[in-house]
């Protein structure tokens, strides 16, 4: 009797346990999801190499990329081959990786509004960002766009969807090369915009501060020129 007792104490533990575990890994999953556009672009960088170290060849998706190892944010990236992801930053207007002289103190606060991020994976199964424009945001976008004096066509999310709180935004003469979604200011926190491209058997998204579209011309070519700077070609097969 005493040794079944202790047993089934035993499971009784062992399921108190299992359920606080379950509840902590629940709260961090949710916290995790709630905090993770701020985390993306607060996380702390890794140890900076030198900005003139060569690029290495990194494959993603099947795509060849040359990429300047100082602009990788994670160590763990930094190596040549195959990787399913790789993370990026850049200063703008320079586009050139963060001067790897200049090291935080704790106490400075991050300042994401000269920074460009940019994250190549490999593509998933969701469509190509000019599929999306004409057959899934049309769903849940408010009323007609509205074309602006710069030139840029604008047209909110409606609210209670998937992109609540968003605006689609993009060059009607070119809207493959422009496409933007771009968040609404809320608080302090600077508003921040996306903008994707599928390139072969990769996915590459661009994070900036939207306050940069009033000069969206220089954006959009500076994007441009970092694109063509990784130089991506097929691998074969």
């Amino acid at each position: 009797m005493a040794y079944a007792a202790t047993v089934e104490r035993r499971r009784h533990t062992g399921r108190g346990w299992l359920g606080r575990l379950l509840v902590i890994a629940a709260v961090l999953a949710a916290t995790g999801i709630a905090g993770a556009p701020i985390a993306y672009m607060l996380w702390p960088m890794p140890v900076p190499l030198s900005a003139d170290a060569p690029s290495l060849p990194i494959s993603i998706g099947g795509v060849a990329f040359n990429i300047p190892p100082a602009a990788i944010r994670f160590k763990v990236q930094r190596r040549a081959g195959a990787q399913p992801r790789v993370d990026l930053i850049f200063v703008w207007p320079s586009l050139a990786p963060p001067d790897p002289s200049v090291k935080p103190k704790p106490t400075d606060k991050p300042d994401v509004t000269d920074r460009l991020f940019v994250t190549v994976a490999a593509a998933d199964s969701t469509l190509p960002p000019m599929e999306r424009l004409k057959t899934i945001y049309p769903r849940y976008t408010e009323a007609a766009p509205v074309v602006g004096a710069d030139g840029l066509s604008t047209q909110g999310f409606r609210n209670a969807t998937a992109y609540q709180g968003e605006d689609l935004i993009y060059d009607p003469t070119n809207p493959e090369r422009s496409l933007l979604r771009c968040a609404r200011q809320v608080g302090s926190t600077p508003a921040m915009c996306l903008h994707e491209q599928r390139l072969g058997g990769a996915d590459l998204t661009v994070r900036f501060p939207r306050a940069w579209l009033s000069d969206w011309h220089a954006v959009i070519d500076g994007i441009d020129r970092l694109i063509a700077r990784f130089k991506p070609t097929a691998m074969p097969g």
